[in-house]
């Protein structure tokens, strides 16, 4: 046995374990591509990615999606200070470019309550795209208090705290592969 670097030590108290590994992500990505490549054949799709967790995810993603596309990007805050929630979402960054009329897949990082993707989906509804979708890496529906149906997930979770893919703890981590702790 090899000694562990205090920093690996440190990394490790903080992270607990790898979720999924980098070849178990890549080939849940491409399922993902594959069956979105298939479902919007001769569609006018956008990809939609809400910043700042997805984009590590929309990155691998497109990449995988074998059709025209196009991405936007949304970011939504529904915490206040410390990470509580405020019970308001808010959008701080709208989309560039016109919905009206288009394929709109939302691709999220995780899904939790409901709430927040309930409120942006009723937001972009009202903008009249031809259809909408939602695509997530982790659906954590243990969690669900709104009825959402999600047409896309990567994979399905529990409690426990997600970092790395995208997913932060205090804006770090964002770089990792998946863990939990």
């Amino acid at each position: 046995m090899g000694k562990e670097s205090e920093e690996e030590l440190t990394k490790n108290a903080i992270l607990g374990k790898e979720l999924f590994s980098e070849a178990d992500l890549k080939k849940r990505v491409a399922e993902l591509g594959r069956e979105i490549t298939k479902d919007y054949k001769h569609k006018n799709l956008l990809a939609v990615c809400i910043l700042k967790g997805g984009v590590i995810f929309l990155v691998d993603l497109i990449k995988e999606i074998d059709l025209p596309l196009s991405i936007d990007f949304m970011s939504i805050s529904t915490y206040g200070i410390g990470n509580t929630s405020t019970g308001v979402v808010r959008i701080t960054k709208d989309l560039d470019e016109s919905i009206e009329g288009r394929d709109v897949l939302i691709v999220e990082d995780i899904i939790d309550t409901g709430l927040t993707i309930s409120y942006l989906l009723r937001n972009l509804r009202s903008r009249f795209p031809k259809s909408i979708e939602i695509c997530t890496l982790l659906d954590r529906d243990v969690r669900r208090i709104v009825d959402i149906k999600i047409k896309y997930a990567g994979y399905r979770i529990g409690e426990q705290y997600i970092v790395g893919y995208g997913l932060d703890y205090k804006q770090q981590f964002r770089n990792l592969n998946l863990y939990m702790n």
